[in-house]
Order: C-alpha cells, then structure tokens, then sequence
C-alpha cells in the first residue's frame, strides 16, 4: 500500500488562526494521574483551524451546516498543482498545467509557509480560473493558505464563485512535502450539522 502524505498541520496551541477567532485550547475534565478513571479532555475552538472544510454557511446564512454536505467531493484522485510563487493563482500561474478530467485540485503555493505564524500577504484564487476549473468538471479546490480569497477581503468572490458551481474548498493545508502530480485525497470534514467549517485530518496517498 502506498505510504500517506499528512497534509494537516499539527494541531496545538501554537497553532495561528485568523485575526479574531478562536484559538486551539485543550482543558482536562479528568485526569488518571490526579486519580480518575480515564482522561478526559475538553477542546474550545474555530472550525476553520488548520487543515479545514469551509461549507457555504460560511458565507450565505441560508445555506445549511457543512455537516450536512455530501462527503463525495473530498475523497477520490486529486492534482497537486505547484503554484509556488504565485500570489494571484490564475490562469498564468497554472503554466499550462492540464486540468481537463481532474476532479479535485490543491494548489502549493508557498506563500503561507508557517502555520503557527500568520502572515496576511498569502495568496489567493482568481475567480475567473475558479469558473474554468468549474467548467471543466472540477469538484474540490484546495489550497494551503488560509483562504481562497484575499485576507481584506469582504466581498468574498472566489468563495462565491465556488459555491455557485458547486466546487467544495479546503484551506490551511500544508502542501510543503507533496511534490505536483497525481494522488488520492482523504479528507472528510465532519458532521458538524449546525457548523460553517469543520477541520479535517487530510491526507494524500500517492497514485500507481
């Protein structure tokens, strides 16, 4: 069996989030060494820490829970696109990457390369390459910065963009030890029916 390639930055209080949300923090309910039975630990959170699902709740109220989505779109074969350097991905930064018949793609970009700092000059989807990639059948959308869109953004249009095509997205992935080529993505959000986001532990297996 092909050996997995961890795509989700380690979970901890170290880890950075978007200016604003809620931090990782783990507390203990019970502790086997201070004589309880078991441990037990209670976590308080965003949903769109590290490695995670944005569902279109996140941006359309009447939209339902990203519990509630077919998990479909985030398993099956993938690309991983190398973009690095990019800070706009657009048709330019694909350098004639051939996307025809690919279902899921994750772009490495680079551009936010530390997971426990935040760094708000990351780049972003162009929504115009959104709709192409929608055109061409693409299912799921990954990226490895913290959103598809730009960090003042308000208006959102690469998210938009996706949510009227119906393409699902991943951000906060750490793409850094996937080389471009062709995999298998495991990456499930969980059934968080009331919730905007859900983390993922996302993983690529490489492809015979």
């Amino acid at each position: 069996m092909a050996a997995l390639i961890d795509i989700s930055p380690p979970v901890d209080a170290g880890l950075a989030v978007w200016p604003g949300d809620t931090p990782y923090a783990l507390t203990w309910v019970s502790r086997m060494e201070q004589g309880a039975s078991c441990n037990v630990a209670s976590l308080r959170m965003t949903p769109h820490l590290g490695a995670h699902a944005d569902g279109p709740l996140h941006f359309d109220p009447g939209a339902p829970g990203v519990g509630t989505l077919d998990l479909t779109p985030f398993l099956g074969p993938c690309r991983v696109v190398d973009a690095t350097g990019a800070r706009v991905v657009d048709e330019e930064a694909l350098f004639g990457e051939e996307l025809y018949g690919v279902e899921r793609v994750l772009f490495r970009t680079g551009t936010f390369p530390d997971p426990r700092t935040f760094n708000d000059d990351f780049a972003f989807l162009d929504p115009a390459l959104v709709r192409r990639l929608g055109k061409l059948g693409v299912r799921l959308v990954g990226i490895d910065t913290p959103s598809v869109d730009p960090f003042h953004s308000e208006e959102l249009p690469a998210h938009h963009a996706l949510r009227d095509l119906g393409i699902r997205n991943l951000e906060g992935l750490d793409l850094s030890g996937a080389p471009a080529g062709d995999y298998e993505l495991i990456a499930l959000p969980l059934a968080l029916t009331e919730a905007d986001s859900s983390p993922v532990r996302a993983v690529l297996r490489k492809r015979d």
